[in-house]
């Protein structure tokens, strides 16, 4: 037994270079390599972090944006649509003139064409009348002769 505890102090005994080693190189890996590695990851998540809020702060702006153009373009339609109709009442309102300027020319001219033709109708009642004494005269002329001389 006093073999075995002496193999095993001597073995421990010549494992603290080992572990005296050991223990530098996680030393020098903490300080080497995994700060580093710790801190470039640190910053890559705060950049990844930060690109994700800016995109996020862009998306929000465009849908802003968005928005503001859809109202802007509701407006401009609704403003396009009120300009349209007044041109529409405008045009109905100048069509409306001249179908009212038309009518009272042609109510003119009608009234021309009866007062005319009441001025020939006058006329020709005047010459039928005036016409109508001396073809009865013609007429008894013509009838009595005849009863009156007995025939010819």
């Amino acid at each position: 037994m006093d073999l075995i505890l002496h193999q095993l102090g001597t073995l421990l005994v010549n494992a603290i270079p080992t572990a005296l080693l050991f223990l530098i190189l996680v030393v020098c890996y903490q300080l080497l390599l995994q700060g580093p590695l710790t801190a470039t990851l640190k910053q890559r998540r705060a950049l990844t972090a930060g690109a994700i809020e800016d995109a996020q702060k862009a998306i929000a702006e465009a849908e802003a944006r968005t928005a503001e153009y859809a109202e802007k373009l509701r407006q401009a339609r609704a403003e396009v649509y009120k300009l349209r109709e007044q041109r529409v009442k405008q045009w109905n309102t100048e069509r409306d003139a001249s179908l009212d300027a038309a009518r009272k020319v042609a109510a003119q001219k009608v009234a021309q064409a009866k007062a005319a033709l009441d001025a020939e109708t006058a006329t020709a009642h005047k010459s039928i009348e005036a016409s109508a004494g001396e073809l009865a005269a013609q007429a008894v002329r013509a009838v009595l002769p005849m009863a009156a001389g007995g025939g010819r």
